[in-house]
């Protein structure tokens, strides 16, 4: 998101009905906001004027958000690019705090085992992001536990799972907002039961408006990622996904655009230099094995022709890639760089795999990845597509800051009767 496009949000501005204030065509604001044209200072100055005059201000976070089983921090950095602080994170594995602390700046520890944090000890926030992972769900009836006497709703069916623990921090805090991120075949799951009691929980049990949608991450980098993203307001009902502006993914990015060029062009920096030799190009230890190489034909020929998929992809930079996922460390089999007739084909490096998150992207400076490359395919693959977050983010900062805006009214409202 660039300059113009978050004072606009933070301003609470439509394009459209800037484009009428301004007196100039909204599709010159579009063009401001992807960054073809360079907006005029006078533009940039009113914006900034009408932001403050909303927020007071300007170093005040327009809202605080808590981060849980946080990862590396992908759903956070869209939620720090609107104008929010994070005042709490919770993420389990050690190595994955330690790439989280090395990217943000963070005046509060990293909780560990989120079922061990008692809710009253989490601060205040305004908006919940939690990519909780998803466990079978226990689906007893509730007219049985209601004879023995026992607690239902999504004390009884999601108890002993993560979102359980989502449950009970939203039930605590109220939170404004939430954004929930799991695999697109949540839905799916056990035949659509996991996903019956999660939408049950979020809306009837704790009241909450909720939109949901499986948004596939190619429409901004190369490579297909479905994933289901859910959104919640506790008051403001308004929210949908359905005009949400995303890119067509027969538009999207190719390999290219994330592979080291290998000719000498790349600048051996920080960012990448322990990936390529003194020529530019990626280490041999990415290089697969004859052996490995091997027997990943076998097998993928084996199942062909039994007529199944299964089998390695090996991809060039025209490409769009398969879904990255946390076993890339064993074989790369999903993804594997094509390096021309007669060679065998190679892994992506883990700085190519941060731009396939989009991690890494052009203007965004180099991710620190202090971990080993084993710990940095797993955290990668377990990760959330950064722009595509990016994009759910900017839709909801004018729900979330039409929602604070209400709270502040009706607390107002109470201090005076």
């Amino acid at each position: 998101m660039n300059e113009f496009a978050f004072l606009r949000e933070q301003a609470g501005y439509t394009i459209e009905r800037l484009a009428a204030d301004l007196q100039i065509s909204a599709r010159t604001i579009y063009r401001y906001e992807n960054g073809e044209v360079a907006p005029k200072k006078i533009y940039i100055d009113r914006l900034k004027d009408m932001a403050q005059r909303r927020y007071g201000d300007s170093n005040t976070p327009s809202f605080r958000f808590i981060d849980l089983f946080a990862g590396i921090g992908g759903l956070r950095r869209g939620f720090d690019a609107i104008g929010g602080k994070c005042v709490f994170t919770s993420e389990w594995n050690k190595y994955s705090q330690q790439t989280y602390l090395a990217n943000f700046a963070c005046d509060h520890d990293i909780a560990g085992d989120i079922t061990k944090v008692m809710a009253a000890d989490i601060p205040e926030h305004d908006v919940m992001l939690a990519g909780f992972p998803c466990q079978p769900f226990s689906l007893a009836g509730v007219s049985k536990k209601n004879s023995m006497g026992r607690d239902h709703g999504f004390r009884c069916e999601a108890q002993g799972t993560l979102f359980f623990d989502v449950a009970r921090i939203i039930e605590h805090h109220r939170p404004q907002a939430f954004l929930l991120e799991n695999v697109k075949n949540l839905v799916n799951h056990d035949r659509g039961k996991t996903f019956r009691v999660i939408h049950e929980t979020l809306t009837k049990e704790l009241g909450y408006n909720v939109a949901y949608k499986v948004i596939d991450g190619k429409s901004w980098v190369p490579q297909h990622r479905e994933r289901i993203f859910i959104v919640g307001f506790r008051d403001h009902g308004n929210f949908s996904f359905d005009d949400m502006a995303i890119p067509d993914v027969k538009d999207g990015p190719k390999l290219d655009s994330i592979l080291h060029k290998e000719d000498g062009s790349e600048p051996l920096n920080d960012t990448n230099s322990k990936y390529l030799d003194d020529y530019g190009r990626v280490l041999d230890k990415y290089t697969l094995s004859d052996k490995l190489w091997a027997y990943l034909q076998a097998y993928a020929e084996k199942h062909r022709q039994k007529g199944n998929g299964f089998g390695c992809s090996v991809v060039g930079p025209n490409d769009t890639a398969r879904t990255l996922s946390a076993r890339y460390h064993k074989d790369g089999s999903e993804i594997l760089i094509d390096r021309g007739i007669g060679l065998n084909p190679r892994r992506l490096t883990p700085r190519e795999c941060a731009r396939l998150m989009g991690f890494d992207s052009p203007g965004r400076s180099g991710m620190v990845i202090p971990v080993s490359d084993t710990q940095a395919y797993r955290q990668f693959g377990n990760a959330v597509v950064v722009p595509a977050v990016e994009a759910i983010a900017r839709h909801m900062a004018p729900h979330i800051a039409m929602s604070k805006a209400e709270d502040i009214m009706q607390q107002d409202l109470f201090n005076v009767a």
